[in-house]
């Protein structure tokens, strides 16, 4: 059967967070007073993305996530700060920026002009993601967002799918496909939600989970080959 319904992760599957996030880290840094920001970074990434991996998996919580991060940053450091202060500001900071991959805007005008029916799945702060859709230049492509905050659930909860199963008319689990980078949110929650999934995957990571990609892709080019064949 051929996809009717198009989910896409945002973070690192459109919009590119490693430079929004690079951006609005370091302004936060220097506003902080932060002379060695290099260092910071270094530490701040890695840890960060971890705890996103917790929280998919279930083990924080994501008021959890967001208050502390910046305190464990700063502790690490030897310093003392009220973390839940700091995550405003680094939330102000990266909902203005909205930084997209090459080709990311073209890509969905095609499938858009394709008769595709375009849907942004995303895990993230509500007004942050929506500040980001709002500088970027892909906003209008999609015919609705489904953030997690909004939604009451994340990827990969089923809940998460079915509210969009609830909120889209005439959506049709066996006409979907999810397109994302993360096995553990997208390629996984496609899994329980019964979705064909693709793996957008340009680095060649190896897949170490149990997540089971109906398609792996390393382009947006791949994706439309894949869809025409349909």
């Amino acid at each position: 059967m051929s996809y009717k319904f198009l989910l896409f992760d945002l973070d690192h599957t459109l919009l590119d967070f490693d430079v929004a996030e690079d951006i609005a880290l370091e302004e936060l840094l220097r506003e902080a007073g932060v002379t060695d920001i290099a260092a910071y970074k270094d530490y701040y990434i890695p840890m960060n993305k971890a705890l996103w991996e917790d929280l998919a998996l279930g083990r924080i919580s994501k008021a959890e996530l967001i208050n502390t991060r910046f305190a464990k940053l700063f502790s690490h450091f030897g310093q003392t700060v009220d973390g839940t202060y700091f995550a405003q500001r680094y939330q102000h900071f990266l909902s203005q920026q909205g930084q997209t991959f090459e080709g990311a805007a073209d890509f969905l005008a095609q499938l858009l002009s394709q008769g595709y029916r375009l849907l942004a799945a995303t895990n993230g702060v509500t007004f942050i993601q929506k500040g980001r859709l709002a500088q970027s230049d892909i906003e209008t492509y999609f015919e609705q967002v489904f953030i997690s905050d909004e939604v009451g659930a994340q990827k990969p909860q089923l809940a998460f799918y079915e509210k969009i199963a609830e909120q889209v008319a005439g959506f049709d689990p066996s006409c979907a496909l999810m397109i994302g980078d993360s096995l553990t949110a997208d390629i996984q929650g496609g899994n329980d939600a019964g979705i064909d999934t693709a793996w957008f995957n340009p680095n060649g990571l190896e897949n170490r989970s149990q997540a089971q990609p109906t398609y792996i892709v390393s382009s947006y080019e791949e994706i439309l080959n894949i869809l025409n064949q349909k």
